[in-house]
């Protein structure tokens, strides 16, 4: 998306992924105002107390900022073992999953792969997808060796869609599985849909045009609340807030030690965006050995 009437670079078209622009797709589903107004209510009053929006906005903006030095055309291929820590410290859904399948396959190849997914040329959901495909998944191994293969699939995807949404949040929406997950039919945009809880369909879909055209929805309703500044990371947050309620409603009594047993909303919050330090200052959350 062009924010504010922003041209395309016509010469950066040219090469590729690095200036393409997603058109928002008409939503198959109706969003409510209202449940829009209670998550961005919720929002506000939960991080009150933790420096309000514009604290969590500066993280994300941090966050962003370490996103498109480190990930840029002219520094992809230094790509360092450390500087893929980093990153993958920074997503919550692939930061125990799939460091060593990509140490196994090497720093070079990780970084050829992270430039076409970012500047390569073709349709950009052919591009998340062979990205994600860099997990090898032996077809005639065990069961449970091409689960846990699948699993670390959907979190090098989500990496994927990170890097892509944090280099550039302006162009990019944030397609993650948590903002929507059409195969479990779950995620933060089912809390927009009146009485989404008692759906058994949701067909929402997985392109980008479709992540684009919620994300359009958001700030048109971001919008008519005065919110001018700082649109893709108020959305970020709206969405967050909205899958930290769906996903606390879901797991009460039942959180996993990775999602952190009687942590706050507001934790949950930091944790799912990928701005949550780690307990001791210098501690990498990555998990660099998997285990089956």
């Amino acid at each position: 998306m062009l924010w504010f009437k922003k041209q395309p670079d016509v010469a950066a078209i040219a090469t590729g992924g690095i200036a393409e622009v997603i058109s928002a797709a008409p939503l198959a589903v109706e969003f409510d105002p209202p449940l829009f107004q209670h998550k961005l209510s919720a929002l506000q009053h939960n991080v009150e107390d933790s420096g309000g929006v514009e604290a969590f906005v500066t993280a994300l903006r941090a966050k962003h900022e370490f996103y498109d030095r480190v990930l840029s055309q002219d520094a992809l291929p230094g790509m360092t073992e450390s500087l893929l820590e980093e990153l993958l410290d920074t997503v919550f859904s692939a930061r125990r999953r799939i460091y060593s399948e990509l140490l196994a396959l090497g720093t070079p190849k990780v970084s050829e792969s992270i430039y076409a997914l970012l500047y390569g040329p073709g349709e950009l959901s052919v591009r998340m997808e062979a990205f994600s495909h860099l997990i090898p998944l032996d077809e005639n191994a065990g069961r449970e060796v091409r689960k846990q293969a699948g699993k670390n699939r959907r979190a090098a995807f989500d990496f994927g869609a990170e890097m892509l949404h944090f280099r550039d949040p302006e162009r990019y929406p944030l397609m993650t599985r948590w903002v929507w997950d059409q195969s479990t039919v779950s995620g933060a945009l089912r809390e927009f849909v009146r009485g989404g809880d008692a759906r058994a369909e949701i067909p929402l879909g997985t392109s980008p045009e479709m992540f684009e055209g919620a994300r359009a929805w958001l700030v048109t309703q971001l919008a008519e609340q005065g919110v001018y500044r700082d649109m893709p990371f108020w959305v970020d947050l709206v969405l967050v807030q909205a899958y930290t309620e769906y996903f606390r409603s879901m797991a009460d009594g039942m959180l996993s030690a990775d999602f952190g047993r009687g942590i706050t909303p507001v934790e949950h919050l930091r944790k799912f965006l990928g701005i949550d330090a780690p307990l001791r200052e210098g501690v990498t959350r990555v998990k660099r050995v998997i285990t089956i």
